[in-house]
């Protein structure tokens, strides 16, 4: 069975660099930047369990299933 893979995004413009999404990420899939706000540094971590997007008190950050394609 193939990884699922997911795009993870945050909107920096209403980022209140909170860091709840930091701090509850069970696999680092965000850092922050030099103004604390949550940058995405590996979103080939992330696993789908979408806490980042429950916890976040500005709906800041959205991850998104990508289909996978099948050639052939």
């Amino acid at each position: 069975m193939a990884k699922k893979n997911y795009l993870v995004t945050v909107n920096n413009k209403t980022c209140k660099a909170c860091g709840v999404c930091v701090a509850f990420c069970p696999v680092s899939v965000f850092s922050t930047d030099d103004d604390d706000r949550a940058v995405v540094v590996a979103t080939e971590r992330c696993t789908g369990c979408g806490q980042c997007e429950l916890l976040c008190p500005d709906f800041c950050v959205e991850v998104t299933h990508i289909e996978e394609t099948v050639n052939g």
